[in-house]
């Protein structure tokens, strides 16, 4: 039996006028429990794929199913499964922010409606009042939201994602208006939660190092997946480790490079790539060292490294 809670098989869309489609045929899967990033430039498909999964837009052909429900015959079911942090505010400026919790965790299934917080079960309070904590908006749960902040809005969008502890999170630019507090409390919140119940997250960002320590990246160009394995992978297919070092006699410390058979560059000072362990070379330089730094490229490296290749052909 199959682990992977998402599955998109030969995904094609195609706007009515468009010459070519969004996007092309296109297969992945995602493991239940994962931490999936997919990115993409703008344009590239990654908002259309994102939206036929969440059943916001319809698909031309293939078949996507999420916790074993196809998205168009079985909407419904997989609407219950998923939570959205959504790029854009989705909020009813009419009702305050618990009421658009509210409303939402009802939607769910969570519990039944009633005419006011104190009337709602004690699950449901509890649950409302620990997420608030954790984003900070304690104090403007029971304001309008026409009278909150971008930023606070977008926190309030972040509690009614999470309210009915979703089997999938889609956080589409979940960090988008947040300080820097704020961003590493919602990410705390979402590795305790993966922890805690197993939670699938599927994220898109333009803040690279937000998918730094995802288990898959999926890199989507032109409509077609140019990409799909962890980030270390990502990197060694993409960049070069190296040793940074420099000496006072630098001569000296290229010849014993050459003699050693290491390849060497200079770049301001003496650049070594390596792909063995950096401290097996550095053990075996004889020549003393002024300057010696290990550069581990970071997934924003190689993700730029990634259009600029692209962008050249």
């Amino acid at each position: 039996m199959s682990n992977d809670i998402i599955t998109v098989q030969n995904l094609t869309k195609r706007y009515k006028g468009a010459h070519k489609p969004a996007v092309n045929d296109i297969s992945f899967s995602v493991g239940k429990g994962e931490f999936f990033a997919f990115l993409g430039e703008n344009g590239a498909g990654k908002t259309t794929t994102i939206s036929i999964l969440t059943t916001t837009l319809s698909k031309t052909s293939g078949q996507v199913k999420i916790a074993g429900f196809d998205i168009e015959k079985e909407a419904r079911m997989v609407r219950e499964k998923i939570g959205i942090i959504f790029q854009h505010p989705s909020l009813d400026p009419q009702l305050t922010a618990e009421q658009n919790i509210r409303f939402h965790a009802c939607l769910y299934g969570m519990c039944g409606y009633r005419p006011a917080f104190k009337l709602m079960p004690s699950a449901y309070r509890k649950r409302v009042m620990e997420l608030a904590e954790i984003v900070g908006i304690q104090d403007a749960l029971f304001k309008p939201i026409k009278k909150l902040s971008g930023g606070m809005q977008r926190k309030l969008e972040i509690i009614r994602s999470l309210i009915h502890t979703p089997d999938v999170l889609f956080l589409d630019e979940p960090t988008q208006g947040l300080d820097a507090v704020s961003r590493r409390g919602l990410w705390d919140y979402i590795s305790e939660t993966r922890n805690r119940y197993g939670t699938t997250v599927f994220l898109t960002t333009h803040y690279i190092d937000e998918a730094e320590n995802v288990d898959t990246v999926c890199l989507i160009n032109n409509g077609k997946i140019a990409s799909c394995c962890p980030p270390a992978e990502l990197k060694r297919s993409l960049l070069r480790h190296e040793l940074i070092m420099d000496a006072n006699d630098r001569t000296a410390l290229t010849n014993e490079l050459t003699a050693l058979g290491l390849k060497y560059s200079l770049n301001g000072h003496v650049v070594v790539p390596y792909s063995e362990s950096p401290q097996e070379i550095i053990s075996r330089i004889k020549t003393k060292l002024t300057i010696l730094k290990i550069h581990e490229p970071s997934l924003e490296d190689a993700y730029i490294e990634f259009l600029t290749k692209q962008k050249e052909k």
